[in-house]
């Protein structure tokens, strides 16, 4: 993930940010699903999601995000690079990031769509970091895909390929049945994690994920 000299950027960020806290979408009064109940997964079209870690890990965790969401960013700043190192990379958490671009941030889709493009060149991850790391450089702006076009010279991706895998949408559908699969989970704000079929919605400190994995992994 992309070193921390970026943090300055983030916190920047934080501190312009007029609401605090988790953005929610509410699918119905009285708001989203009680941390830790079950759900049960629907078909997306054979996309599983990006993952990270070994599909033989006793845990996984899916992260339904926005990469507009100023919590989500928080998250993959400050609690992301533990998790990958601390759990995903010891083998025992597979982690699965799943679209989630809420009605409420304009610029959500085209970047949840150049990280779509992204992963077409085998680096979706890169541009993950590039959209959480800077973002309050491109979460208000007018034209976001002049911004994403430098992110995507930045990891290195083929220019012309990117751009016709954004100009063509074709990665649309996909980002959308993510939408969908995440509210038939009852998934209610941004970022909500399921952890082995359970919700856990908002975010969480280092310290209650390894808790929760050290919890999972005994059963197994």
């Amino acid at each position: 993930m992309a070193g921390g000299s970026n943090l300055t950027k983030f916190y920047a960020m934080i501190g312009g940010i007029a609401v605090v806290g988790v953005s929610f979408i509410w699918l119905q009064r009285g708001g989203g699903t009680p941390a830790g109940i079950e759900v049960t997964p629907i078909d997306v079209s054979g996309f599983e999601g990006y993952t990270l870690g070994s599909a033989d890990a006793p845990v996984e965790i899916l992260e339904f995000a926005d990469f507009q969401c100023p919590a989500c960013g928080r998250h993959a700043v400050l609690t992301g690079p533990d998790i990958v190192q601390r759990l995903v990379a010891t083998g025992q958490v597979k982690l699965t990031f799943k679209d989630m671009p809420l009605d409420i941030h304009p610029n959500a889709v085209p970047a949840h769509m150049a990280a779509a493009c992204s992963d077409e060149q085998g680096k979706f991850w890169e541009m993950h970091d590039q959209l959480f790391y800077n973002q309050n450089d491109w979460a208000t702006a007018r034209r976001p895909d002049r911004i994403f076009r430098g992110y995507a010279d930045a990891i290195g991706l083929d220019q012309a390929q990117y751009r016709e895998c954004v100009s063509s949408r074709r990665y649309a559908g996909r980002i959308q049945a993510s939408v969908q699969e995440a509210l038939a989970l009852g998934v209610g704000s941004t970022p909500s994690f399921v952890i082995n079929g359970r919700l856990f919605p908002g975010t969480m400190p280092f310290d209650n994920f390894k808790a929760i994995v050290d919890s999972l992994a005994a059963l197994n």
